[in-house]
């Protein structure tokens, strides 16, 4: 059967084509989807009863099934487990700002990047996700916020897994995502963050949308980054700053730079201005984490004192830089904190003692 989740317009017309069906009615499932939020096609009654049932006897939708759910005191953050239709299970998460509302959502079941602070790396890589299984999570999210009046504003690609070894699901999930027919976002309220896979960087910059692109960086010189973000003996900084000096001229898009404050690892004043010297010319901007904890790893927070110094090494060289809001933490939903609990038992063993260095 055809899973209609994974369609495009294009491709959903082309079907009902085939049936003899005008192209009109094929912009009716479609606005039944994704404005109208049917779970089923029995739901689209703006649809003629026999095209009603063809589709429900040879087309799916396989709306991914809610298993549990964890919700914030203050209800800033909510973080839903999600099962799949082959019983694989991902955590996907909902963020309630002053006047916005964001989605984290998933691109791969686990991630084969091994980050040392990172919960979904710890649990090692089960499965690539689909165009159709990253769609549905964005559309979970918007049902539930249109039936209490509200609407998604913006989606952010930094659940579990690393999206640009995911390109080609990740690509044609956010071109639906992006149709004004569909959901209609817009390409600023939706970034794609990344560990540094270059080929995928480059390949982003010629043929992606112009969303914005973080990059997970948490520090500045290779010997250090070897150690958090693993992806860098295969990438190194070099080759990384290429790719991104690459992307900003090709796009004119300003780079995210993503670092967790680690104490005692990243945190000293000649990360700050190493990290500076490899920013020098390029349009970043610097979003600052405080470390959130996961079982698998034994670093802390950086102390305010450490963050102060970075800070102001960074206001020195003229970066401009925030301490990103700590959002979803005790309910595991924040960054680096996403991780399956139901799933099968971890690919590979959790850190007990990762190797903490200081400074350089």
């Amino acid at each position: 059967m055809v899973n209609c989740l994974e369609l495009d317009l294009d491709e959903l017309t082309a079907l009902l084509a085939a049936w003899g069906e005008l192209p009109t009615l094929a912009r009716q499932v479609w606005r039944g989807l994704y404005r109208e939020h049917a779970l089923t096609f029995e739901q689209m009654t703006a649809l003629p009863p026999s095209l009603r049932q063809r589709l429900a006897a040879e087309v799916t939708l396989p709306w991914p099934r809610l298993i549990a759910r964890q919700e914030s005191a203050d209800g800033g953050a909510r973080k839903d487990l999600l099962e799949l239709a082959d019983g694989e299970r991902i955590e996907v998460v909902l963020l309630r700002y002053r006047g916005r509302r964001s989605a984290c959502l998933s691109t791969q079941v686990g991630c084969a990047c091994g980050c040392a602070f990172c919960a979904t790396g710890q649990m090692g890589f089960v499965r690539q996700l689909s165009a159709g299984e990253i769609v549905a999570q964005a559309l979970h999210f918007q049902r539930e916020l249109a039936a209490a009046g509200e609407m998604l504003h913006n989606i952010v690609l930094m659940g579990m897994g690393e999206p640009l070894l995911n390109i080609d699901a990740t690509l044609a999930a956010l071109r639906r995502l992006l149709d004004p027919r569909a959901l209609g976002l817009a390409p600023r309220r939706v970034t794609l963050s990344t560990v540094g896979i270059v080929p995928g960087i480059l390949r982003w910059a010629d043929e992606g949308p112009r969303v914005r692109l973080a990059v997970s960086l948490h520090a500045a010189t290779d010997e250090l980054r070897d150690e958090l973000v693993p992806v860098n003996r295969r990438y190194p900084l070099d080759e990384l700053f290429a790719a991104l000096r690459y992307y900003a001229a090709r796009t004119g898009r300003r780079v995210l730079i993503e670092w967790v404050l680690i104490d005692g690892v990243n945190d000293s004043r000649a990360q700050a201005e190493a990290l500076a010297a490899r920013l020098s010319g390029l349009d970043a901007h610097v979003n600052l984490i405080r470390l959130n904890p996961t079982a698998g790893y034994a670093g802390r927070p950086a102390t305010a004192e450490a963050e102060a110094v970075f800070c102001a090494v960074l206001d020195a060289a003229g970066i401009p830089h925030t301490m990103r809001q700590r959002r979803g933490a005790e309910i595991a939903a924040g960054c680096g904190q996403l991780r399956s609990s139901s799933n099968p038992p971890l690919r590979h063993p959790p850190l007990r003692h990762p190797p903490l260095r200081r400074g350089l």
